[in-house]
């Protein structure tokens, strides 16, 4: 397997014109990535070279622009190994993917009385949908909590389900936690019951292997720019059986097949899901970050992550006030560490670490019922947190910079003088 030591990462940092050479530490990569050259020479070569409207053209820009759209289709789906191209749906982003998803299937799928399963730790994209949802068709939302490391055993998983469960949805990576879910297992029961699948890739699929026909999910979502892609391009991958059932999330342009006064038939799966004039320059931006991950190696950027949570995970429990929410194991945060500081707000650590040159997040990180549900040690719920998340291209020194100016924070503030 190949290695991103200190050395390949400072290589690797010159492919990202933001920060290379810059002075600043960028460490917000779960709220989206930096983009690589290639990514942004694509996108600007297909504006330069082939744009143009595509499927609705004979002439050569149309079909260049249609198959650059349809070229970026097949990469993403042999990068979550899809069963076909025609499983991979265009999206804005994984938001949008899920809203789709929440919209259709629960149009094909709940009655009255019926359930639908989430976790408490899910982003508010992977709730607020299925509160929708609920509401729209007289169904029972329904919340797994979790341990406060964020442990699901399988055991309570199993009890959460019953005959009444139509969907289960749920994050293979936690967004403020880290951690990292069984969803292979996961699917599997909730398979057993009857029930659909879905998963919100959205911090997974950047950092780690994801097979989704080894997973036997569904429904899954990731958005591009969270993968060193551009911000305005997500994915939502289905299952062909449920897609061509699905009534359409959006109607009007090119997701038609005939058009009447009263009424339409749609086209075939996936375009009947992309209406209107597609984000073609996207996805070219998209299948460009995917062929550079696979340049890299998912395997080898995965074990960087992982190293860089440890070092940062070592430096930052020595410092005198510090919590990180969820595993004391560093290799269970997925390169994410969400903390508070004794006595200081997360906005006033954000905005300190940022005079610094800091970049980190600081809030309820779209996550208010897990803030919520995660008490301290007074018992008190945290409700807010700041969040530190690495891609491969930091490096050791900028978490040693990184641990010495939160060390100083509480000092700064009146405390521990």
């Amino acid at each position: 397997m190949r290695v991103i030591d200190e050395e390949r990462a400072l290589e690797l940092r010159k492919d990202f014109p933001l920060i290379d050479g810059s002075k600043g530490i960028y460490i917000d990569n779960a709220a989206t990535t930096q983009k690589a050259s290639c990514v942004l020479d694509a996108v600007r070569d297909y504006y330069l070279n082939a744009n143009a409207n595509p499927y609705r053209g004979v002439y050569d820009l149309s079909v260049r622009a249609t198959e650059a759209h349809e070229s970026a289709r097949r990469a993403a789906a042999e990068f979550i190994h899809a069963g076909r191209p025609e499983e991979i749906i265009f999206t804005r982003n994984a938001t949008e993917s899920l809203n789709l998803v929440a919209f259709s299937l629960s149009e094909l799928l709940l009655e009255p009385g019926d359930e639908i399963l989430i976790t408490v730790f899910e982003h508010h994209s992977n709730m607020l949908p299925w509160q929708q949802a609920a509401k729209r068709h007289g169904a029972v939302l329904r919340y797994i909590e979790c341990e406060q490391d964020g442990t699901i055993t399988e055991e309570n998983f199993r009890s959460m389900l019953t005959p009444k469960t139509k969907i289960v949805s749920m994050a293979q990576v936690s967004n403020v936690l880290g951690r990292q879910y069984d969803i292979k297992k996961f699917a599997q029961i909730a398979h057993e019951n009857g029930s659909v699948f879905v998963a919100d890739g959205a911090q997974s699929v950047p950092h780690i292997p994801v097979d989704v026909q080894d997973l036997d999910v569904d429904f899954l979502a990731f958005s591009g720019h969270k993968m060193y892609g551009p911000m305005g391009i997500g994915v939502l991958y289905g299952k062909m059986e449920y897609l061509e059932k699905m009534p359409p999330f959006l109607t009007g342009g090119e997701m038609i097949e005939y058009v009447r006064r009263d009424g339409a038939t749609f086209a075939e799966v996936p375009h009947k899901f992309e209406a209107g004039t597609v984000n073609v320059g996207g996805a070219v931006g998209l299948e460009a970050a995917i062929r550079y991950i696979q340049s890299i190696g998912l395997d080898a950027i995965s074990q960087r992550e992982e190293m860089l949570a440890s070092y940062a995970m070592e430096k930052m429990t020595q410092i005198e006030g510090v919590h990180i929410l969820g595993s004391a194991d560093p290799k269970e945060h997925t390169g994410i560490l969400t903390f508070t500081l004794d006595d200081v707000h997360p906005h006033d650590v954000a905005t300190i670490l940022d005079a610094d040159g800091i970049a980190v997040r600081a809030g309820h990180h779209c996550a208010q019922p897990l803030m919520a549900f995660i008490k301290k040690a007074d018992g008190r719920p945290v409700m807010a947190t700041t969040r530190a998340s690495f891609s491969f291209y930091n490096t050791k020194e900028e978490i040693d910079r990184f641990a010495a100016s939160l060390a100083q924070i509480r000092r700064k503030m009146g405390y521990g003088i």
